[in-house]
């Protein structure tokens, strides 16, 4: 299931991370990538270790937990590991999939990608995810977040002009099989507008009896 969180960032955080990404300083991307990732990396990332890395990933993290499709469609235990990267032209990152461990021994369940450039401001850049008959090619206005599971072939093609701006990051999760992360979203889906439609009824209440107890089933 890949989910697109529309202004996960508002105006003025926008701004604000755009314009302390402008003057940062970045180092080779290919650091914290995986030994055979590391091959098809070219892009730069801002240091996890900064001070400026801190405090955005603290805007980051606390637009996520405010999102209430996020939440439910990750089902969060941790969120970890999360980068700021810059493609400058001619930077890519080609063909690879997220190891399932990152370096702080968390697992990657889902991946997600916050684009953080104007779409004007660069052309190129596209993140492309493989699936078993096709590909999906996504450029999102800055603000937006692409949520997309782990296990996924994924790329993200060169950037042609201008300077290509994101933050990727990674969640373990509470319910690791996709497919059950997917029947739990679309009956939490249904619940919902079956109560915004009709209010607390009889099949509000078993839809609601039926979620809770696959949750208690499912969680780890």
């Amino acid at each position: 299931m890949i989910i697109t969180i529309e202004s996960l960032l508002d105006a003025d955080q926008i701004k604000l991370i755009q314009s302390q990404l402008a003057t940062a300083s970045f180092v080779d991307g290919r650091t914290t990538a995986g030994w055979h990732a590391r091959l098809v990396k070219q892009n730069q990332q801002l240091s996890r270790t900064s001070n400026l890395a801190k405090k955005l990933q603290e805007i980051v993290l606390t637009a996520l937990g405010n999102n209430a499709l996020f939440e439910a469609a990750a089902y969060p235990q941790r969120i970890h590991s999360l980068l700021f990267s810059r493609y400058e032209p001619g930077m890519e990152y080609g063909r690879h999939v997220d190891n399932a461990l990152m370096g702080s021994g968390d697992r990657a369940d889902l991946s997600f990608t916050l684009f953080l450039s104007d779409l004007d401001s660069y052309s190129g850049g596209a993140l492309v995810i493989e699936g078993a008959c096709d590909e999906q090619s996504f450029r999102l206005p800055a603000g937006s977040l692409l949520l997309y599971p782990s296990s996924t072939l994924h790329r993200v093609e060169p950037v042609e002009q201008g300077y290509r701006l994101a933050c990727v990051g990674w969640v373990q999760s509470w319910i690791r099989d996709p497919a059950k992360r997917e029947l739990l979203f679309d009956l939490d889906t249904a619940r919902r507008s079956l109560f915004t439609r009709e209010g607390k009824s009889i099949e509000f209440d078993l839809l609601s009896k039926t979620y809770a107890n696959l949750l208690r089933r499912w969680l780890e």
